[in-house]
C-alpha cells in the first residue's frame, strides 16, 4: 500500500481532529518535551480504551478548530493554548482518573546538557566508586569529598540543580558519572477543557470536602458581618435566635420572670448543689471504663506471674 501524499494526509488529519472534538466533549491539552516515539507508543496502548492521542503541528491544529468554530463556538476557547510541543488527549471517561493514567506513563531519563530541570536534584552523601584521579572534577563543582578507602566519598547532600535551571555540562556529566537519571518524563497536563469550558489541571484536585469547607467558611463570614452590622441573613438568623434566648434567661435569672426553659436556670441558680448530682453520675461512668481497664490488666498480670508457679525450667 502505497503512502498518502502530503495534501491527503492534510485532510485525513483534518477529519480526524474535527471528528474527534464532536465525538469529545472532554480533552487534555498535553505538552510532549522530552517524550520519544517508543514512549508515546507505550502510552497510546496504556490509554486504549479510554482515551485518544492525538498530536500534530500547531498550524493544523488552529486551522482545523477555526474551520470547526462556526458549529461550536466555545472550541475558540482553546487557541490561545496551542503553542509549544503540544497535542490533545480526548477521552469521555473520568478525567482525574484519565491524568492518573497519563502520570503514570513516565520514562526515567538522564541529565542533558542545555536541557531545563523539572525538578530540584539533590545528590545524597555517598562513596561514588571513582578513584581519586576524579578529586578535581568534585573540585571543580565546590562539592566536599574525601578519600575513603581509596575512593571518592561525598561528604554532605549537595543541591546541584535548582527547578528551572538549565542543566550545565558539568551537572550532566557528574550525575552520570554517578548513573543518577534524576528526570523522569512524559505527557506534561498543561490544560483540561471540559464541554465548553477550559481550566488548569490543579482545579482536578479539589475534592468535595474542600469545596464544603470553602462553602462553611464563606457562610460563617456573612454570618460575622451581618450579625456585626446587626443586618439579618439567613447565615446569621441563627446566631441571633441563640444570642436573643441567652438575653431572655438573663434577664430571667436577675428578675421575677419566669418561663419553661429558665425554670431550670433559676433552680441551678438557688442550688448549686445540683450541678454536682448532674454532673457526678457522668464523671462516674466516664471513669469507670478507665478503672476497668486497670483491672483488667492488674488481672493479667497477676495470671502470668502464677502461670510460673514457682517452678524453674528444670525443675
Amino acid at each position: 500500500m502505497g503512502r498518502e501524499d502530503k495534501e491527503t494526509w492534510k485532510a485525513n488529519y483534518f477529519t480526524k481532529l474535527v471528528q474527534y472534538l464532536d465525538d469529545y466533549p472532554k480533552c487534555f491539552i498535553v505538552g510532549a518535551d522530552n517524550v520519544g516515539s517508543k514512549q508515546m507508543q507505550q502510552i497510546r496502548i496504556g490509554l486504549r480504551g479510554t482515551a485518544v492521542v492525538l498530536m500534530g503541528k500547531n498550524t493544523m491544529m488552529r486551522k482545523a478548530i477555526k474551520g470547526h468554530v462556526d458549529k461550536n463556538p466555545a472550541l475558540e476557547k482553546l487557541l490561545p493554548h496551542i503553542r509549544g510541543n503540544v497535542g490533545f488527549v480526548f477521552t469521555n471517561g473520568e478525567l482525574t482518573d484519565v491524568r492518573e493514567m497519563l502520570l503514570k506513563n513516565k520514562v526515567q531519563a538522564p541529565a542533558k546538557p542545555g536541557a531545563m530541570a523539572p525538578r530540584d536534584v539533590i545528590i545524597p552523601a555517598q562513596n561514588t566508586g571513582l578513584g581519586p584521579e576524579k578529586t578535581s572534577f568534585f573540585q571543580a563543582l565546590a562539592i566536599a569529598t574525601k578519600i575513603s578507602k581509596g575512593t571518592i566519598e561525598i561528604v554532605n547532600d549537595v543541591h546541584i540543580l535548582k527547578a528551572g535551571e538549565r542543566v550545565g555540562a558539568s551537572e550532566a556529566t557528574l550525575l552520570n558519572m554517578l548513573n543518577i537519571s534524576p528526570f523522569s518524563y512524559g505527557l506534561q497536563v498543561e490544560m483540561v477543557y471540559d464541554s465548553g469550558t477550559i481550566f488548569e489541571p490543579k482545579i482536578l484536585d479539589i475534592k468535595p470536602e474542600d469545596l464544603r469547607e470553602r462553602f462553611m467558611a464563606g457562610v460563617r463570614n456573612i454570618a460575622a458581618v451581618s450579625l456585626s452590622i446587626g443586618y439579618p441573613t439567613v447565615a446569621s438568623a441563627p446566631h441571633s435566635i441563640i444570642n436573643g434566648f441567652k438575653n431572655l434567661l438573663a434577664v430571667a435569672a436577675a428578675t421575677e420572670v419566669s418561663f419553661k426553659e429558665a425554670e431550670t436556670v433559676k433552680e441551678f441558680i438557688k442550688d448549686p448543689s445540683k450541678f454536682a448530682a448532674v454532673a457526678a453520675p457522668a464523671a462516674a461512668a466516664a471513669a469507670s471504663p478507665a478503672k476497668q481497664e486497670k483491672k483488667e490488666e492488674k488481672k493479667e498480670e497477676s495470671e502470668e506471674e502464677d502461670d510460673d508457679m514457682g517452678f524453674g525450667l528444670f525443675d
